[in-house]
């Protein structure tokens, strides 16, 4: 690593628990004027590790070169995020197989389907899914998976290519405990519990309290989805322990059971 942070301080800070944020973007511009500062900040909240994911061409060598910076506190991924899809999605993905190549990643993600903006490129959405779908199970990684306004369309192709071992998570899970329930049937996967969860009467809770803890992985997706009481603001990793505090009141269970059953959950996942 070639910060002058010291990596190892106060890592035990926050509740004398280890977290992993399992998706931050803490590459991306908006952390640009203080990176330093805010991994000191999670690294004093009790965050040991970071996965970062994957977008598109455009972001990989900010994500690469931060990445670079704090090597053994992040872990990248790679991926074309499903709203990078456009006319280029060819020359897209094919880097993103090229990449595969190489032995830097952790994860293929952030990958999946969203229509919420737009469902111009649903079917060229579907196709690069497919793809990397396809991908991650011949490189034996995980998926980070991205499903917004598409959650039918996504548990179909999952089902469609379950007969590959798929194993990986549902980014930012928003579906039902009906709907986690179908896709653990389906695969070995996990689900992304970030800042939503402490959001005033988030249907999210509900579905949590339904969750094993062995079922759940802590996230951020900073800079956005920032948790209570900084709604609003940008979002870092160092929130992770707010997240995790909530998780802990919803499940009856103390911040430490939380931290060490989603941390064990994360380094299984993804071999860190």
């Amino acid at each position: 690593m070639t910060t002058d942070i010291d990596m190892d301080m106060n890592a035990d800070e926050g509740q004398n628990c280890r977290f992993i944020d399992t998706h931050s973007h803490l590459y991306d511009e908006s952390f640009a004027d203080d990176a330093d500062e805010c991994v000191r900040r999670c690294i004093e909240a009790g965050v040991t590790k970071i996965i970062l994911p994957g977008i598109d061409i455009a972001s990989h060598e900010n994500m690469m070169r931060f990445h670079e910076k704090y090597d053994g506190f992040t872990f990248p991924a790679t991926g074309l995020h499903p709203t990078s899809v456009n006319s280029d999605w060819k020359r897209e993905i094919d880097f993103v197989l090229d990449q595969l190549k190489t032995s830097k990643y952790v994860a293929v993600g952030e990958v999946g389907l969203d229509t919420y903006w737009s469902d111009e490129f649903l079917e060229e959405q579907k196709e690069v899914f497919r793809i990397q779908i396809e991908a991650a199970a011949s490189a034996g990684l995980p998926l980070i998976i991205h499903t917004r306004s598409a959650t039918s369309i996504t548990v179909e192709i999952i089902r469609e290519m379950s007969h590959l071992g798929l194993k990986g998570v549902f980014h930012a899970y928003s579906g039902s405990l009906e709907t986690s329930r179908i896709l653990k049937s389906l695969g070995d996967f996990k689900f992304g519990i970030g800042g939503v969860v402490t959001f005033r009467n988030s249907s999210l809770a509900r579905v949590v309290s339904g969750l094993s803890p062995e079922d759940i992985l802590l996230e951020t997706d900073s800079p956005w989805l920032t948790p209570e009481p900084y709604r609003g603001k940008r979002n870092e990793s160092s929130y992770i322990p707010l997240i995790a505090r909530k998780i802990a009141e919803i499940k009856g269970m103390s911040v430490q059971e939380i931290a060490m059953a989603t941390t064990k959950n994360a380094e299984s996942l993804f071999n860190i």
